[in-house]
């Protein structure tokens, strides 16, 4: 497999595909806003950095650190601390790693599969990183003879790994405590994410908190790296698109997902998705 350098090419080449691709990558791109997208994400990061906005919950990201991202989490990685960024990024598509699923052994688990106290990220151990490793560099020096079948095999036993990792941390270990940047930040997420059904302005959350426009849109943006409407807009995309996939019609998906107007949910999710709200729920329940 070729190794790929942009994160946006391995996300476009695996759902064109319906496979994977794996980018290494040393520096930034160019930054994206909080966004979704249609694959499966596992970032590997290798140099560390600041911190990941994913959904609700913020990480904070060390060398060694791990995220699962789904097709339905709005993310954002903000301002690394390093001039080097070096991470591996894997994107998938969901309907390859269903394909290799079975009966007994569901290689989508780590993704779809979580409860309350689930967390994106997990820390592995340097025997857990340097497995990792290994078989991302099987991966990509496969060739000659049955090279498709030895990635796809490797890539079939990383993902048996990375499930028996995520197993084994929700039976042994208590739940990670999720970084907290600022006790009020949390409490705006937490109020964001409660409250998503309803038309939310900057002033409401102003006077709810009791605390200025201009100061809670300043310590949000600290803190997560990116906007109160910008979040808001990505969380009920993300909403809008797993309410769509389990066959909801469109107009109710509007309503619950707290847009103003259909023109303005349709404008938002199509700019998002790249396709409308009708033609996305039609791929996913046909």
């Amino acid at each position: 497999m070729k190794e790929l350098n942009s994160c946006k090419e391995a996300m476009t080449k695996s759902m064109e595909s319906n496979y994977f691709s794996v980018a290494h990558l040393y520096k930034d791109e160019k930054a994206m806003e909080m966004h979704i997208h249609d694959c499966y994400e596992v970032y590997f990061s290798i140099s560390g950095g600041k911190q990941f906005l994913i959904d609700n919950k913020i990480y904070d990201i060390a060398p060694g650190d791990l995220f699962l991202i789904n097709q339905y989490d709005s993310h954002y990685l903000t301002q690394i601390e390093k001039e080097k960024h070096e991470r591996i990024v894997i994107m998938i598509s969901p309907e390859f790693m269903k394909s290799i699923s079975s009966d007994e052994t569901d290689l989508d688990a780590c993704f779809q599969h979580r409860d309350k106290d689930f967390s994106h990220k997990i820390s592995l151990s340097q025997d857990q990183q340097g497995r990792f490793l290994y078989f991302i560099n099987k991966i990509l020096t496969s060739n000659g003879y049955g090279h498709d079948l030895l990635e796809k095999a490797t890539f079939m036993e990383l993902f048996v790994m990375i499930n028996s990792i995520v197993n084994e941390k929700n039976i042994d270990s208590e739940p990670e405590k999720i970084a907290t940047y600022n006790d009020q930040v949390d409490s705006i997420l937490s109020y964001l994410n409660n409250n998503i059904q309803e038309p939310i302005s900057i002033g409401d959350l102003a006077k709810h908190f009791y605390i200025s426009e201009s100061y809670i849109c300043r310590i949000f943006k600290s803190a997560t790296g990116t906007t109160i409407n910008k979040y808001m807009t990505a969380r009920r995309i993300s909403i809008a698109k797993s309410l769509l996939a389990q066959g909801m019609g469109v107009s109710e998906v509007c309503e619950r997902c707290g847009f103003s107007d259909y023109s303005n949910f349709l404008k938002a999710f199509t700019k998002s998705v790249g396709i409308s709200p009708k033609k996305y729920s039609q791929y996913c329940n046909r």
